[in-house]
């Protein structure tokens, strides 16, 4: 009589998650080639996982599902499940009563269809074109109003990527905003040109980017222990920033090219 033990049982589970990891891995690799490039590998590998886990938690199991969820991972940050600037993909994850797996993939993969289609534009034409408009804000000596800090971010946003605003709306927004001077006060960025720069970088690449292994450049230089000034820390943060979006823009003028 065969008898297959508990911890055999388990050997073959991690096993198999093993290979689903690096097929995950490669497939990713494929799926954004640019990004991968730049993270490397190792770092590919610790999102993949990250994003399982997250997939784990709304009940994503099936290979099909995983694997798109690990997709959107890449395509909106990390934390995309919780970015309050895409309610259209928490009104899914969140839904009550909740829906089957395979349900709840193809209304996902729909609404990401249709989102880069008016968001992201022909060739990404629209995204291109906002990223170019936030490296040029960045790179502005624009004073910023402390009193009217809201109004004033919320308008530049909109003028940037004035697709994305409407799709999400406005108090999709407005949450993002919220929290981003949330998250810069936990930095003791107190300048509004410092707070503005992390409202961005959410915007730019998901609330979350603050420690997205997807971006481990913010959190290293976040946490860098050799710059003990946030003023600097935040100068610092604001030229790795346009350094990546440069890099970003090149990469896209080379493939319209």
């Amino acid at each position: 009589m065969l008898v297959i033990r508990k911890e055999q049982i388990e050997v073959f589970e991690n096993a198999m998650l093993e290979s689903f990891v690096e097929d995950m891995v490669e497939h990713v690799q494929e799926f954004s080639p640019k990004l991968c490039e730049v993270i490397g590998q190792q770092q590919v590998r610790i999102v993949v996982r990250e994003s399982i886990n997250k997939a784990g938690e709304y009940e994503f199991f099936h290979r099909g599902p995983v694997r798109l969820f690990i997709e959107m991972s890449f395509l909106f940050g990390s934390a995309f499940h919780n970015d309050p600037q895409y309610p259209w993909l928490s009104e899914v994850l969140n839904s009550d009563p909740p829906i089957l797996q395979g349900e709840s993939a193809d209304q996902l993969y729909s609404r990401v269809l249709d989102y880069n289609e008016k968001v992201g534009g022909p060739n990404n034409a629209y995204t291109l074109n906002a990223l170019q408009g936030v490296s040029a804000m960045a790179r502005m000596s624009k004073h910023y109003s402390a009193d009217n800090l809201v109004s004033e971010l919320s308008l530049e946003l909109q003028r940037i990527y004035p697709q994305k605003i409407h799709y999400s709306g406005e108090k999709a927004l407005q949450a993002l905003i919220e929290e981003g001077i949330c998250k810069a006060r936990d930095y003791d960025f107190a300048a509004p040109r410092e707070i503005v720069l992390i409202v961005m970088l959410m915007f730019t690449f998901g609330h979350g980017c603050l420690n997205d292994p997807l971006y481990p450049w913010i959190e290293r230089t976040l946490k860098d222990q050799h710059i003990t000034d946030p003023s600097a820390r935040a100068r610092r943060l604001e030229k790795k920033a346009l350094t990546w979006l440069d890099h970003v823009l090149a990469s896209g003028s080379k493939q319209d090219a």
